[in-house]
């Protein structure tokens, strides 16, 4: 006979096998995925925790309300420590045309909704360690230390991922530059 945390750790596993997908669309439909909520990376914060629970915890009745609790906390605890940028549609368009400077020289100062819609659709061709880097630094503006805070990468792979990412996106927009 199996004691009661073995009990649960079973029900548990086969809770997350047969709910992962679920629980990945509950987290999508109450949070939009971003450089520090992706909803693949929430469900797995709350496995962990939920499976380095101590061994003489309280047996869990209800898998699956236990489980989707513990995944709406984490989302609030997100939203509650989430860094709190308002920007007003301004800042953003000021945001852009810095950004499109680092590729389209200042000098004619002309951004085109068409410049603007190839950096877009540039930035989200880019392999997604790379988009996240340039939106959580350029757009969102988090520093390099804030970054490794909430992700334990360090600081200079962060760059060296920035810089990578700005290269290629140089050399996207320097092809389709010809065209406008």
């Amino acid at each position: 006979m199996s004691s009661p945390q073995e009990s649960d750790q079973n029900r548990l596993t086969t809770f997350f096998n047969e709910e992962y997908h679920s629980l990945r669309a509950y987290v999508r439909s109450r949070v939009e995925d971003s450089t520090d909520r992706d909803a693949e990376d929430i469900v797995q914060d709350v496995a962990v925790s939920i499976f380095s629970r101590p061994v003489d915890a309280t047996p869990i009745s209800n898998v699956a309300g236990f489980v989707y609790n513990a995944v709406r906390n984490r989302i609030i605890d997100l939203m509650r420590s989430k860094k709190t940028n308002t920007y007003t549609s301004d800042d953003m368009e000021h945001r852009w045309q810095e950004f499109a400077e680092l590729f389209y020289d200042k000098a004619d100062n002309s951004y085109t909704p068409e410049l603007e819609k190839a950096l877009r659709d540039a930035i989200r061709e880019l392999k997604p360690e790379y988009k996240d880097i340039i939106i959580a630094v350029d757009f969102e503006g988090y520093t390099y230390r804030e970054i490794t805070m909430q992700t334990n990468i360090s600081s200079g792979t962060l760059m060296s991922r920035r810089h990578r990412a700005l290269s290629i996106l140089a050399k996207t927009l320097e092809k389709q530059k010809n065209n406008f």
